[in-house]
């Protein structure tokens, strides 16, 4: 299995930086991720987790959003309905529902859990709206971004050998053909 840490920290920092970048991210607003370690890896979704590509991978997202006051959500597995682990802060801010639920690797997913050990006061939730999102490795994490989502061309890819999926959210347009949408 390919656990290159270096450039998967690398390749991370590179893409959670583009896509704060370009969705114009504020202080305070939400970042989601979600992560198959098992893909970083080459493997197959669900198959081969690693807490040591979690631990690198958001060690490098917790930078990032730290130098741009982002809050970062992170995405259990399937097994427990694509939760999302967050600090307890932001769960209160946005007023989300809290569920009792302790990610681990086998039902939630190493980057959950891993979230669960690192956070400063986790809170595990049911959903979120957040404002932009990085899918690595195919986890699906449309269900939470805020509508409208709008899918963002990274320059990284990859990180590892997962395909790397980013989205940034825009206000509605409403109105129809009168309906004038910039400042003139």
């Amino acid at each position: 299995m390919d656990t290159d840490l270096a450039t998967i920290g690398r390749q991370t920092i590179q893409a959670a930086e583009e896509l704060i970048k370009t969705a114009e991210l504020k202080p305070g607003q939400v970042l989601v991720v979600g992560c198959s370690t098992s893909e970083v890896q080459g493997a197959r979704i669900g198959s081969y987790g690693s807490e040591v590509v979690a631990a690198r991978i958001l060690s490098s997202l917790l930078k990032v959003c730290a130098w741009h006051q982002v809050s970062l959500a992170i995405q259990c597995c399937e097994h427990l309905n694509r939760a999302l682990v967050v600090e307890r802060d932001v769960a209160e801010k946005y007023n989300l529902d809290e569920v009792t639920v302790i990610p681990v690797a086998k039902a939630g997913g190493s980057m959950a859990a891993e979230a669960m050990r690192t956070f400063s006061n986790p809170a595990v939730v049911e959903e979120i709206s957040a404002h932009a999102g990085l899918d690595i490795g195919s986890t699906l994490i449309g269900m939470h971004i805020k509508r409208v989502a709008v899918p963002v061309r990274l320059t990284e890819k990859y990180i590892g050998q997962a395909c790397l999926t980013a989205a940034r959210s825009r206000p509605k347009l409403i109105g129809g053909a009168r309906a004038v949408y910039e400042m003139l």
